[in-house]
């Protein structure tokens, strides 16, 4: 899947080998539009492919986190202003699964912590809403966070694909492997089965 894919914010050092993609951060690198902050920061790294019509994205991801927000998932993004992002985030001393929904302003939410430094996420969208999961073992999917997310537009084109920053430094690295984009796994929202 990753020779259909193209970067938004290429960062300077990332190789594709043996079917894996790895990615170290640039500096000072996000994505947050206001909220708090009053910031915005569009500038994090995303490898991504389009998508037309519903459907669920999938990725393995196994960093190096050790630093304050350094961060690392999928991201489906309609425009600048308008992007969710989840994954993991090195936050208070422990890695915990992270979500930011933006429409115009960012929100942020954290969950449980990572049970390690390699996990599998799934972001679906179908029918308007998207669900975010994830899963330590790749058998047993946790939900994540469910958002309304239809597109404002009458033909969606969402760019999906892996996501890495590191808001307070560079260095990041990151292994993202068998990623995919299919047809949308609809399934009853508390069935944590494949």
């Amino acid at each position: 899947m990753f020779d259909q894919c193209q970067w938004i914010n290429e960062p300077a050092q990332w190789r594709i080998e043996d079917g894996t993609l790895f990615v170290t951060t640039d500096a000072s690198t996000d994505f947050w539009r206001k909220t708090h902050y009053g910031f915005i920061r569009d500038n994090g790294h995303v490898f991504a492919a389009s998508a037309n019509r519903d459907f669920s994205a999938e990725v393995t991801v196994d960093g190096d986190f050790s630093a304050l927000y350094d961060q690392a998932g999928l991201m489906v993004r309609e425009s600048a202003e308008r992007w969710v992002k989840a994954g993991a985030e090195y936050n208070d001393g422990a890695l915990t699964f992270s979500t930011v929904l933006t429409n115009d302003f960012s929100d942020w939410s954290l969950g449980s912590p990572a049970s390690g430094n390699r996990f599998r996420l799934r972001m679906t969208v179908a029918d308007g809403v998207l669900k975010m999961q994830c899963s330590a073992d790749e058998r047993h999917w946790t939900l994540m966070r469910i958002a309304p997310f239809a597109s404002t537009t009458a033909s969606p084109h969402w760019l999906v694909g892996p996501m890495c920053c590191t808001p307070e430094r560079g260095g990041l690295t990151v292994r993202f492997s068998d990623f995919k984009i299919g047809p949308p796994i609809v399934k009853d929202l508390h069935d944590t089965s494949l």
